[in-house]
Formats: C-alpha cells, sequence, structure tokens
C-alpha cells in the first residue's frame, strides 16, 4: 500500500526521473510495484534521462521565447551546461550539478527542464527554499508534465507542507490528462493529516476512474474503523470478499475485524470459513483461539493454538508475541497452563530450529516453570546461534549459581567474559566460582576486576566487598578481610552475610568482640530462629566468656539443627561450664553427625577441651 511519501522514491532511487518526462499523460498504475519492477523503472528512466537530454534543451519546454532569441553558439553552451548539470546530478555532485545549471538558468530562465533539475539539485543538496522556488517554476512553465508536480509535492512533504502537497496533487490531477493514479497519492496526503472526509472522497473518485481495487477499499476501510463506522468498514470487507472468492487473506482480515470489535460469533464464522479456503492457515486457528480465549472457552483456544503452531508457516515473531503473552502468567496455579506454554514452545523449537528466539522463549518458559535445568539447555541452544545476546548468558549464569554447579558456572563466566569485558556481574560470579573451587587468589583477581566496573550500585559493592572479605579471610590476610566487610557494610549496612561472616571471624580471632556481638545480635534479631546465626552469635558469647549465654543460644539452634560443628560447639560451652560428662556426650554426637572441626578426635581421645 502506498505511503505518503511514496514519492521519496524520486529521490531515494529515481533522482534521473528528469526534467522534461514525456507528457502523454500516462498515469502511474495503482498496485505495489516489487523491488526487481521499481529497479527496472529506475534503469529505463536513466537511460531515458541520458538519451533524451540533447531533444528536450532543443525543444525547450512550452515557453522557449529566451532560447529562440539565443544564438546558435549560445544555444550550444546552453544546452552543454546544462549537460553537465545532468551528469553531475547522477554523480551526487551536486555544487558543480548547481552550478551548471545555474548558468544554463541564466541563458535560458523559462525552460521548465532546468526549472525542475535546479529544484531536484536544492532537494538532494539540502536547500529546500530554493527547490521550491524552482520547482513552482517548473510547473508554471509547464503545468502538463506530471513529474514536475510530484517533485514540488516531495519537496512540500519534506517541510511538513502538507496543505501545499495536497493542493499541488489535486493541481496535478486536474490538469495532467489521465492521472488518476495519483488520486492514491491525495489520498495518502488526506489520511495524514486526518482529513478523513476529503480522503474517503478521493478514493471514492479513484473508485470510479479505476473500478474495485482492493487498495481502495482498503484505505475505506481504515477510514470507516477511525470514524468508528464498524458496519460500513465491514461491507467493504465483504466487496473484497465478493471479488476474490478464493482469497482466504481477506477472509481472514474480516474475521479480525469481527474479533478485534468483539462480534465473536461473526469473528468464528468467518475464520471457519476461511480455513475451509485454506485449511492450513496457521492465522484462522490464531483468531479462533482468541475468540475462544474470550469466550472463557481454554481448553478450545489451546487446542486452536496448537493447531496454529504445528504449522510451519506461522512467523516465528508471531509465534514469540504468543508466548510472551505465556510467560507473563507465568508459574501457573494451572499445570495444564504451564504445559501448554511448553508445548508451544517445544512446536517452536520444531518449525524454526536454528533461531535463537525459539531456544530463548524455550529457555524463559522452562525457567519460569521451575524446570532449570532444561532451561539452561535452551539457552545454551540459543547462543549457539546467536551468542551476541548478554541476557542469555546472564540466566546461563545465573542458572548455575542456583543449581550449584561450580564447574559449569566458571566454564560458562570465562566464555561469556570473552565476549562481554566490562559486565560486572560475570566477573562477580567468575570470582566466585574460584572461590568455591578453593582458589582464593584467582578469585581475588576477578572480584577486585570486577568491581571497578559496578558504577552507581552501593547494593552491586556490597555483594563484590562481601566475597572479597571471604576471599582475603581465606587466605589470612585480616586488614583486608576486615577492610571489605566495613566498605560493604557502607554500602549496604543490612547485608546479612557479611553481618554474620565478619562477626564469626572477628570472634574466631577474638578481636573486636563488642562489634562482632552487636553486629551477629542484630542478624538474630532478624532472624531468630536460624541455627546458622544462632551458632555464629553463641561464638561470639563464647570467646566473651559469656558461657551461659552461649549455652542459651546454642540450645535454641540445636532445635532445628544437623550441623556438626554446632554440636560440637555446644560441647565446648557444655565443658568450659564444668559439664565435661555432657561435653564429651555432644562431641560424640557431634562426629556421628559429620564433619565438625579438625580438633575433635583430639577431644574425644582426651576426653578434653582444645582450642
Amino acid at each position: 500500500m502506498r505511503q505518503v511519501v511514496l514519492i521519496l522514491l524520486f529521490w531515494l532511487g529515481l533522482t534521473a526521473l528528469s526534467y522534461a518526462q514525456p507528457t502523454d499523460g500516462t498515469p502511474m498504475p495503482p498496485a505495489k510495484m516489487t523491488r526487481k519492477e521499481k529497479r527496472a523503472l529506475e534503469k529505463e528512466q536513466r537511460d531515458w534521462d541520458r538519451e533524451q537530454i540533447s531533444t528536450i534543451i532543443r525543444r525547450g519546454g512550452p515557453r522557449t521565447s529566451t532560447l529562440a532569441q539565443l544564438s546558435e553558439r549560445e544555444r550550444e553552451q546552453s544546452e552543454a551546461l546544462f549537460v553537465e548539470g545532468v551528469k553531475y546530478v547522477l554523480l551526487e555532485d551536486y555544487n558543480k550539478a548547481l552550478e551548471r545549471l545555474l548558468k544554463s538558468y541564466l541563458m535560458n530562465p523559462n525552460n521548465a527542464a532546468v526549472n525542475y533539475k535546479i529544484a531536484e539539485a536544492n532537494l538532494l543538496s539540502g536547500n529546500l527554499r530554493d527547490a521550491t522556488n524552482y520547482a513552482e517554476a517548473a510547473v508554471r512553465l509547464d503545468p502538463r508534465n506530471a513529474y514536475y508536480y510530484l517533485l514540488l509535492a516531495q519537496i512540500q512533504a519534506s517541510q511538513k507542507q502538507y496543505d501545499a502537497a495536497t493542493r499541488t496533487y489535486a493541481a496535478l490531477i486536474k490538469q495532467v490528462p489521465n492521472s488518476g493514479g495519483y488520486l492514491f497519492n491525495l489520498a495518502d496526503l488526506y489520511l495524514a493529516q486526518n482529513k478523513l472526509p476529503e480522503a474517503l472522497n478521493t478514493l471514492d473518485q479513484a473508485e470510479k476512474e479505476f473500478g474495485q481495487v482492493d487498495e481502495i477499499s482498503f484505505k475505506k476501510q481504515q477510514i470507516y474503523l477511525k470514524q468508528n463506522k464498524l458496519d460500513l468498514a465491514l461491507a467493504e470487507g465483504d466487496k473484497l470478499i465478493r471479488a476474490n472468492p478464493t482469497e482466504s487473506r481477506y477472509v481472514l482480515a474480516q474475521a479480525e475485524m469481527y474479533a478485534s470489535n468483539n462480534r465473536l460469533p461473526d469473528a468464528l464464522r468467518v475464520a471457519q470459513q476461511a480455513l475451509r479456503l485454506d485449511p492450513g492457515n496457521p492465522q484462522g486457528h490464531m483468531i479462533m483461539a482468541e475468540v475462544y480465549r474470550q469466550q472463557s472457552q481454554p481448553d478450545e483456544a489451546a487446542q486452536q493454538l496448537k493447531l496454529a503452531f504445528a504449522s510451519p508457516t506461522l512467523g516465528i515473531d508471531e509465534r514469540v508475541r504468543v508466548l510472551m503473552g505465556y510467560i507473563t502468567q507465568l508459574p501457573s496455579p494451572k499445570e495444564s497452563v504451564n504445559q501448554l506454554a511448553r508445548d508451544l514452545a517445544a512446536a517452536t523449537i520444531k518449525t524454526h530450529p536454528k533461531e535463537a528466539k525459539s531456544y530463548a522463549m524455550a529457555g524463559d518458559i522452562h525457567h519460569r516453570t521451575a524446570h532449570k535445568k532444561e532451561a539452561r539447555n535452551a539457552y545454551l541452544q540459543a547462543l549457539r546461534y546467536d551468542n551476541s545476546k548478554f541476557q542469555l548468558w546472564q540466566q546461563v549464569v545465573l542458572i548455575d549459581a542456583e543449581l550449584n554447579q561450580t564447574d559449569s558456572l566458571l566454564t560458562h563466566t570465562d566464555r561469556a567474559l570473552e565476549l562481554f569485558p566490562n559486565q560486572s556481574l560475570l566477573w562477580f560470579y567468575n570470582g566466585v566460582a574460584h572461590l568455591l573451587r578453593k582458589e582464593p587468589q584467582k578469585g581475588i583477581k576477578a572480584l577486585e576486576h570486577g568491581r571497578k566496573l559496578v558504577i552507581n550500585n552501593p547494593e552491586s559493592l556490597g555483594q563484590f566487598d562481601a566475597q572479597l572479605g571471604d576471599a582475603y579471610h581465606e587466605l589470612r590476610e585480616y586488614e583486608k578481610s576486615d577492610a571489605a566487610y566495613e566498605s560493604a557494610l557502607t554500602n549496604d549496612p543490612g547485608n546479612v552475610q557479611v553481618l554474620n561472616n565478619y562477626s564469626y571471624f572477628l570472634s574466631l580471632r577474638g578481636e573486636k568482640l563488642e562489634k562482632a556481638k552487636q553486629m551477629s545480635g542484630k542478624v538474630i534479631k532478624q532472624f531468630p530462629d536460624n541455627d546458622t546465626y544462632l551458632d555464629t552469635y553463641a561464638w561470639v558469647l563464647y570467646k566473651m566468656k559469656d558461657y551461659t549465654g552461649a549455652k542459651a543460644a546454642l540450645e535454641k539452634a540445636l532445635q532445628t539443627t544437623k550441623d556438626a560443628s554446632v554440636i560440637e560447639h555446644y560441647g565446648d560451652v557444655l565443658f568450659q561450664l564444668g559439664e565435661k560428662e555432657k561435653a564429651v556426650a555432644e562431641w560424640q554426637r557431634a562426629r556421628k553427625m559429620g564433619i565438625a572441626s579438625d580438633l575433635l578426635e583430639r577431644k574425644l581421645k582426651d576426653r578434653k577441651l582444645y582450642e
């Protein structure tokens, strides 16, 4: 369908639709041209342009009084300057073109072709004011040449002077014989200005001239819908169907119009009619699925969607649109909805097996429905076909972390960092992976580098510093560890991981115990039943020789814990309180529960406390 700026064709490609096209009034065809047809027309016009220059100059358009007064030598000079000017327009050297053309103009100002070409050169060089003046002169000098009007309308439209462009088209249609094809351009200009009655009248004129044309009915439908005249729009649709009884696309368009205006029984009836014409058409099933959805018939809607998605002609973008709608509903309390989304994603992969979007959608659906491994596999498949999407790498890395698969986390962050070396999140998880693999120095290197990439994100800085605090502690670089923890708490004062770990490590070293107690106490106020946090608080009290307080905290932790180290700590507290036999019994229980401290066997062997 032509656009308002269809005429831009003349300066984007057909710059040689020249100064004096034949004025036999051949109308522009209303139907669309293919690219091949446009290229052929472009070549034809360029060839014509070059071959006819001399003839046109000699003819000089309708008004040649000035040229007639020129001597033969002046006539030849004028012609040569014009030819040179046209050549430079074709070469897109507009300064040289205008230099030659203006000299030709001074010798022959009433030549319409010269004025036209000067206008064109000014348009192409961006001088719209002069382009307007010369184009108006060309039209004035030769009011029966369609291309002069077209250039003037293009210049006016480029300046958003739509009223003027409208008048130019109206004059073209009136002045140039057999120019009814331009009624479509005029209608488009009216539509661009939202002058609906004028656009409708223009299309009625076109229909009288050309008869039943699909483009006319489509445009009239647009106008009727904007005017909220649904019945008239539907009537135009019926005309299209009657004129094209074997074309399912017109029937489908009518069904969509019914559906979008809540005429659901009619939409269903017409969609079924389209499917009788073309049983494999996925759009018919899509329309029926939407109708059934609006009628609260989910099973029927699901069946129609499956039929649509089974069609190889349903495009990937249409599939993605539907899948995105399901993703926003997931996870659904209805497992049938979750399964339908997965089924549609699988059908998309089957039909578009080399489209990254197919796998990305499947990954999102699996992730939303708690199928993490399947989600990661789908994302990795998407990356096989398009590894440029950081969001996909991010999803893979986050799932690796959720699944606690350290080797995969390291492998995938290494690969992603080759493509996205400035993404702090990748450096963070790369550092974490190294720490989990007991490679603290490599972890610190990655974390320190990634931390430098964080901008205006205190929470993210806090996460980096938390990991750095743990890593430096592992290397016994306690000053750096404490500094990292302090920085983390500055950026994120409520970071529970930092408050717990920092206070625990201080207790192990027996340093800053009041600070450790304050931090640990803050955590257990927030999580009063967490056995790990209670154990940390108890151990701080233990180091402060508050054995009674430590015992109370540990006894609360023992109500839920299965951690051998917590039980061992309880034994240590009992030993300090003089309950030696009970302490040994707890140490024995800790050994049965699993790995505790390296000193546990010595404690049991000597029945004595070692710290």
